[in-house]
């Protein structure tokens, strides 16, 4: 009876066996997750407007922008049978390129001037050689010139080769007899077809007579099976004796500029899909045919214009400390009343535009303007020696400290509202005058609203480019100021792109040794 007693005491106070169960019989454990779950999702749901709009409106142009600066894929897109023979060119033996690369570049040019891209791919390259923009409009509106005699014997042979439904249909038996013409066919059929017309009613391009001229001289009609073998070969018999076009005198006739190794090296050399001649460009430097070298000292611009918007950001950001310090002060101790005068005066730049606020700093600037007047009226300043304020660095200096006084002044006075002044009251009471007091106490408490007022006031600064551009002249204005030149005037957007990603990262490293120098836990807003 003992040992039936012990053994069911036993079995009483063993644990239960297996997972514990919810009240619907799954496992809790199972049932918590999948409640979790449910939490995430309808938490994302709730956050997923926004979440699209800023990837949309954000992340996709920032994006956009860093792929511009590396893209360069409308070298070989436009000109790939060039940039395929120019692969195995080396500049440093031979001058110009082999004919092969005359006769790719006759028939890509030609194309991209059906299509109308040869004026953009001229404008990419002439960001790396002046001159190239001209000779590829010049040469897109001759290529029809090249081959005349061949064109009209072709056409002279039979009346059939005047049908555009006779290339159509030696098109589509020409197989792998006609290579260099079916090449050429695929791009006039992709080009007149993007036009929404029918390639078998379109005139055939002279480029396609050439080519097939090519091909029948290599012994194409032998070769070739088709409905229009007869035809063929009477035209090889016409074509013989027809000179075979000498692409390399041709392109030199058609401009000079072709027989100009520079032009071929840069072709060459930014023939890549990506590339990093952008970057290059935007510290002063290039990429050549032999490798990465410095820009010729006239043409050096970006690292000095870098350099001065870094120092005259922070200059503008020391100035607003200075400026914004006492008034933020003023607006936390003083009554209510006249703080929010005070307040109303801080804010009212706000309700004016940028451009009539920087206007009106011309105005005051300028030599003639009412400082200068002012300042001679007073006896400072002599008539004939009056200050030049104006179309220089002191002009956006001035003009930009004035515009962003109010950033530097809002976060100041958001942190000294939120420091006791009874502080103050206790450190005189232990013996301390007004300048201990304030340097001991109410200084290193009012540190974090300096923080937040100087990161805003020097990011805004650094990509200011209105006010440099209206009062900065050629020694007052930023690297923003180019950025937006090579945007909207030069549309160099490669170049814009790959200054405003260097002028992002110096941003993110700045703050970076903000953040490792004060501590970006130190910043705050009140």
């Amino acid at each position: 009876m003992s040992d039936m007693s012990q053994t069911h005491g036993a079995e009483t106070q063993s644990p239960p066996s297996g997972p514990v169960l919810a009240a619907d019989g799954r496992p809790l454990k199972h049932s918590l997750n999948r409640a979790l779950r449910r939490q995430k999702m309808r938490a994302l749901m709730l956050i997923a407007p926004l979440l699209i709009f800023i990837l949309i409106t954000f992340i996709a142009p920032i994006a956009d922008m860093l792929f511009r600066s590396v893209e360069n894929q409308i070298v070989e897109d436009t000109l790939p049978r060039t940039v395929a023979v120019l692969g195995d060119w080396d500049p440093e033996a031979d001058d110009l390129p082999p004919p092969a690369a005359f006769a790719g570049l006759y028939r890509d040019l030609f194309i991209a001037a059906e299509e109308k891209t040869h004026t953009r791919l001229g404008s990419r390259l002439n960001y790396e050689t002046t001159g190239i923009s001209s000779l590829f409009r010049k040469s897109g509106r001759s290529m029809d010139d090249v081959g005349e005699e061949i064109v009209d014997t072709i056409e002279a042979t039979d009346p059939i080769w005047e049908e555009p439904a006779t290339w159509a249909a030696l098109a589509e038996s020409a197989g792998s007899a006609l290579p260099d013409f079916s090449n050429v066919w695929a791009d006039f059929a992709r080009v007149v077809r993007a036009d929404g017309d029918d390639p078998a009613e379109e005139n055939p391009w002279e480029v396609l007579h050439v080519s097939l001229a090519e091909d029948l001289r290599a012994g194409a009609a032998a070769e070739y099976d088709g409905p229009l073998k007869a035809e063929l070969g009477q035209l090889t018999q016409a074509l013989a004796g027809v000179a075979p076009v000498d692409y390399v005198a041709a392109m030199e006739d058609v401009d000079e500029g072709w027989s100009d190794p520079a032009v071929w090296r840069t072709i060459r050399t930014y023939a890549p899909r990506l590339t990093s001649g952008y970057f290059l460009n935007a510290v002063d430097m290039q990429l050549t045919d032999q490798g990465v070298a410095q820009q010729p000292e006239d043409q050096r611009l970006y690292l000095m214009l870098f350099q001065r918007t870094l120092i005259m950001s922070l200059t503008i950001t020391l100035a607003t400390i200075l400026l914004g310090y006492p008034v933020a002060w003023l607006l936390a101790n003083l009554p209510m009343r006249v703080s929010n005068i005070l307040m109303i005066l801080v804010l009212l730049p706000f309700w004016t535009s940028l451009l009539v606020r920087t206007s009106a700093w011309k105005v005051l600037l300028q030599q003639q303007g009412v400082i200068n007047d002012l300042l001679v009226w007073i006896g400072i300043i002599a008539d004939d020696n009056r200050l030049v304020l104006i179309n220089n660095a002191t002009g956006t200096i001035i003009a930009m400290t004035h515009i962003l006084l109010p950033f530097m002044i809002l976060p100041l006075y958001s942190v000294m509202q939120t420091i006791p002044p009874t502080y103050l009251r206790a450190a005189k009471s232990l013996g301390a005058n007004d300048w201990t007091a304030f340097w001991r106490v109410y200084f290193p408490q009012s540190v974090p609203g300096i923080g937040a007022g100087s990161i805003l006031v020097f990011i805004l600064a650094i990509g200011y480019y209105i006010t440099p551009e209206l009062v900065g002249g050629t020694t007052g204005v930023f690297i923003s100021n180019r950025i937006a030149y090579h945007i909207s005037t030069s549309l160099n957007w490669g170049l814009a792109a790959a200054l405003g990603t260097i002028l992002l990262a110096l941003v993110l490293l700045l703050y970076w040794v903000y953040d490792k120098l004060v501590g970006i836990d130190n910043v705050k807003l009140g």
